[in-house]
């Protein structure tokens, strides 16, 4: 009589099936609630890169206005132009900006995000 060695289950069981499926669900809700936050940053980001970049002997005035009309066509709300720090350095304009979101997950349980961004100088 030749015996046969039983081999172990292999797989994964129900019980963590469902514990990863809880997680990625979580992981999900964490990236569709965050998501529009950094969307909206990095175009407010590349306004001000732009804005650098194309004008750079511009006057605060000019540089308030340009970011107004990007932030228009960009749907940014979280920055306003009266929010913009702007400096010289050299010939070249610096534009800079920080701001904190609040971003609510469920209930009364929300993420703060702080965001900042600087564009510009040498």
């Amino acid at each position: 009589m030749r015996r046969t060695r039983r081999s172990g289950q292999k797989g994964l069981s129900l019980v963590v099936l469902i514990l990863v499926l809880v997680a990625l669900s979580v992981l999900a809700l964490f990236g569709m609630k965050i998501f529009p936050s950094v969307l909206e940053y990095r175009s407010a980001k590349g306004a001000i890169e732009a804005i650098a970049r194309d004008n750079p002997g511009a006057s605060p005035n000019d540089v308030r206005r340009a970011f107004e009309s990007r932030a228009t066509i960009d749907d940014v709300s979280s920055v306003k132009a009266s929010d913009l720090e702007i400096a010289k350095e050299g010939n070249s304009v610096v534009i800079g900006f920080a701001y904190r979101k609040e971003v609510p997950l469920f209930r009364n349980v929300g993420l703060y995000i702080d965001y900042a961004a600087r564009a510009g100088g040498q």
